[in-house]
């Protein structure tokens, strides 16, 4: 069965030479950094941005919860905002309304990471897009962070 996904992603991700870009783009970012800021993760173990959060932490990444509510989620400190981090982070990953999105961007921006991965159910925000390809910061819209990691990475792990 793995097969058979990897087989429909492998299609779907590079149907078009932009969406193939993008996937090798992703890919190569994936391989390289270490520490995901996750902004509106969840404590609630049934939520995606848990699940997620938790499979990324599994998969050797370090994870740094941004939860103005929570103080620990995951056995991480939960920080209230990207600017309370102390440390660098190499992408924010997004689990917010989409009317929050631009205030998250621009959050993100000042903080200088490599990427912001807008999760699926985000919206589009092409403006954003425009914001953070100006700073060069590479922004990924309406994919999962945990479902590409799975078949651009994961695989070549195994």
């Amino acid at each position: 069965m793995r097969n058979t996904f990897n087989s429909w992603y492998e299609k779907k991700m590079r149907a078009t030479p932009e969406l193939s870009e993008e996937t090798d783009k992703i890919e190569g970012w994936l391989e390289n950094i270490k520490t995901i800021a996750i902004v509106g993760i969840s404590r609630n173990r049934h939520k995606d941005s848990y699940f997620v959060g938790r499979y990324l932490k599994k998969a050797g990444y370090k994870i740094i919860p941004v939860n103005p509510g929570a103080d620990e989620i995951l056995g991480e400190k939960a920080y209230p905002d990207l600017k309370s981090i102390p440390e660098k982070i190499d992408a924010v990953d997004v689990f917010i309304r989409p009317e929050f999105i631009t205030e998250v961007v621009d959050a993100a921006l000042e903080i200088d990471p490599k990427v912001i991965w807008l999760q699926l159910g985000t919206g589009e925000h092409p403006k954003e897009v425009e914001k953070t390809h100006e700073a060069g910061v590479l922004m990924v819209q309406n994919r999962c962070m945990k479902v590409d990691h799975q078949f651009l990475v994961r695989p070549k792990n195994e």
